[in-house]
């Protein structure tokens, strides 16, 4: 086999394995985008009676392992007057962790953080609560009662 062969072989092996890189990256950010709109639609649920609506605004992530480095998603928030708990991602590549969201209390100038939503932690495929300084991702799955505890904040 010429040295030019062997290049040309090469350089086929790491173009292929960077576009499979990118189209996994970008099937992440897929689903990442669709469970932050599964995720508003079981809050929506978990909300009915109670005159609350989730809303939504965009966010850029940034993450140096997806192509490009950023990309826009859905944040989601709920409001009672000045006061506010906002569902925003942070990032989608982490360790062990694929799609993380941050919980914050706001309420005028301070902000407080409520904890984390990892959507995949190791082998686990549902969304996962970690409270503020846990040091591991693998926390308890999001629920119903979790929610109502992290709004809870919005009632002086």
């Amino acid at each position: 086999m010429s040295v030019k062969s062997q290049f040309l072989e090469k350089l086929q092996t790491r173009q292929s394995a960077l576009a499979s890189s990118v189209s996994k990256s970008q099937a992440d950010i897929a689903e990442f985008c669709q469970r932050m709109t599964q995720l508003q639609e079981q809050m929506d649920v978990w909300l009915e009676g109670t005159g609350l609506n989730v809303e939504t605004f965009t966010v850029s992530v940034t993450d140096l392992l997806v192509e490009g480095g950023a990309f826009d998603i859905a944040a989601l928030v709920l409001r009672i007057d000045d006061r506010s708990v906002k569902f925003v991602p942070v990032f989608l590549y982490g360790q062990c962790v694929t799609g993380c969201v941050e919980a914050t209390f706001h309420n005028g100038g301070l902000v407080a953080p409520l904890g984390r939503l990892f959507m995949r932690s190791g082998t686990v495929n549902y969304w996962t609560f970690v409270p503020p300084g846990a040091l591991s991702p693998s926390g308890q799955g999001f629920d119903e009662s979790t929610f109502f505890g992290l709004i809870l904040a919005l009632l002086p």
